[in-house]
């Protein structure tokens, strides 16, 4: 009987210790708490800040931004004009066209096609479409795979052999022009040899979703990926008639006379499956929640948790150990972490779509100019909100001061450029405006007494101090240091 009760006693202890580990493991924060963790307002005031001086300083007409957590959109914002005629705003329902992030969508239709026995990733090309008559100028080495066309290693040519990307008109050709003019190509290199990136190659990747489901491409989309997911933004095509409303209009980079031209609306035909999408912040985060929750075992219906684990990881590295490619995903490694997603460059369009899949985190960053740095405002914007998400996940202080007073935009005449300063915690942010890189470019400010903030080195050393002087609005109406005045201009 004793023996029958101390095991009862340990079975309840063990249960006990079980309920509070759990109760005591720390949840992550919410929505609404992230957003008012004082970590997360200072990174986004800043990141707010670095991307208006990239929107003022490089004249890109029109800039829209998001930042995925997980499941939630935690901030967007737009910049500038999807329309500089009737001055539109940019937002994160404006439209743009996303070009090679088209891709991603055609290489979830391989898969699930794959997932379903009606192809596999070693099958040559010429299995499924059989008017694939290329030459093949290395024989050698064996024929073009679908896994080939996915990774970009299938020595094909960059493009079908018409000049689609010269203006003003965009002569994109149809699919019976591609399948026509093929047979006149030849390949560049040997099969699995060489990264070649391709939109002939995910151009004949769409063929197959065709031939295989039975679908045309942009029907077999909509409905077994673009509905499932609710993207309800994201279209196969250009949209002309929202063109100037929801849908921006794309510009040319800077011309050598300053300015910027309109570009023409544009139609893929053929080589929709490679370039042809539009969609908007809103739609991407979507787009980039779906995969979290899918990575961690959610909802199967549009593909395996599995397959995108497959997609993401690396299938195809460069004999120069540069270049690293997944199944339609580009997949590098900055800073000890695996970075996927896709850029996208189209006639008036600079995008980027990008993923930190451990972190849960996501970067959307969209542009109408043809010279828009995409890329470049989210790799700044990663860089800065996953050591603030990181850090948010603990407490803050209750008794935050409030520098609200000094925060603003200060020229820096007669050199050109501005800082900008911003409430960072405890502590003011100087941002330098403009500069490539969002890190580089801040400073920050400690408070002594009253109105003058000491200059901290990335050391945390003290040095020189920073007078506000404010005026009889109650705000700072400039700054002096080193004997030097920066006048407030906003």
């Amino acid at each position: 009987m004793k023996k029958q009760l101390s095991i009862i006693l340990v079975a309840l202890l063990i249960s006990m210790l079980s309920t509070v580990s759990a109760s005591s493991e720390k949840l992550p924060p919410t929505k609404k708490e992230l957003l008012a963790h004082p970590e997360m307002v200072g990174a986004l005031a800043a990141i707010d800040a670095y991307v208006q001086g990239v929107q003022h300083y490089d004249q890109v007409p029109g800039i829209s931004v998001g930042i995925v957590y997980d499941q939630d959109l935690i901030w967007e914002s737009g910049y500038g004009y999807s329309n500089l005629e009737t001055k539109r705003t940019a937002d994160a329902d404006t439209l743009y066209s996303i070009c090679s992030i088209s891709k991603l969508f055609t290489s979830i239709g391989v898969m699930q096609l794959r997932d379903k026995g009606k192809l596999s990733l070693n099958d040559p090309v010429k299995k499924h479409l059989d008017w694939f008559n290329i030459e093949q100028a290395h024989e050698e080495a064996g024929p073009a795979t679908i896994e080939g066309l996915l990774t970009h290693s299938s020595g094909l040519p960059r493009e079908s052999d018409f000049p689609y990307w010269n203006g003003p008109d965009f002569p994109f050709p149809t699919r019976a022009q591609i399948m026509e003019q093929l047979g006149s190509q030849k390949t560049l290199y040997p099969t699995q040899t060489y990264f070649q990136y391709s939109n002939l190659a995910m151009a004949l990747a769409g063929e197959i979703i065709r031939e295989r489901s039975g679908l045309k491409y942009k029907d077999y989309i909509s409905k077994n990926i673009l509905i499932p997911l609710g993207l309800k933004d994201t279209r196969t095509y250009y949209p002309k008639d929202l063109r100037g409303k929801q849908m921006a209009i794309g510009y040319t980079g800077l011309l050598r006379d300053g300015i910027r031209d309109q570009v023409d609306a544009f139609f893929t035909r053929g080589i929709t499956a490679a370039a042809g999408f539009t969609s908007s912040v809103n739609d991407l985060a979507k787009f980039a929640s779906w995969q979290f929750a899918l990575i961690e075992g959610g909802d199967q219906g549009v593909l395996n948790s599995n397959t995108l684990r497959e997609m993401q990881r690396v299938h195809w590295v460069d004999p120069n150990w540069e270049t690293t490619w997944g199944l339609g995903f580009n997949v590098r490694r900055v800073k000890n972490q695996t970075v996927v997603g896709h850029s996208g460059g189209c006639p008036g369009y600079i995008t980027q779509f990008a993923l930190l899949p451990k972190k849960k985190i996501a970067v959307i960053a969209l542009t109408n100019a043809g010279d828009g740095p995409a890329w470049r405002i989210a790799e700044n914007i990663m860089a800065t909100i996953q050591g603030a998400i990181d850090k948010s996940s603990t407490p803050s202080k209750e008794d935050i001061p409030d520098f609200s007073k000094y925060e603003g935009n200060y020229n820096s005449s007669p050199w050109g450029g501005e800082i900008a300063i911003r409430q960072w915690g405890e502590q003011l942010v100087l941002i330098e405006i403009p500069g490539d890189s969002l890190k580089d470019s801040m400073t920050m400010l400690e408070h002594d007494s009253g109105n003058t903030f000491t200059r901290l080195t990335d050391d945390g050393d003290r040095r020189e101090p920073w007078d506000f002087e404010i005026g009889d609005d109650g705000r700072t109406k400039r700054i002096h240091q080193h004997g030097f005045y920066f006048e407030r201009i906003d």
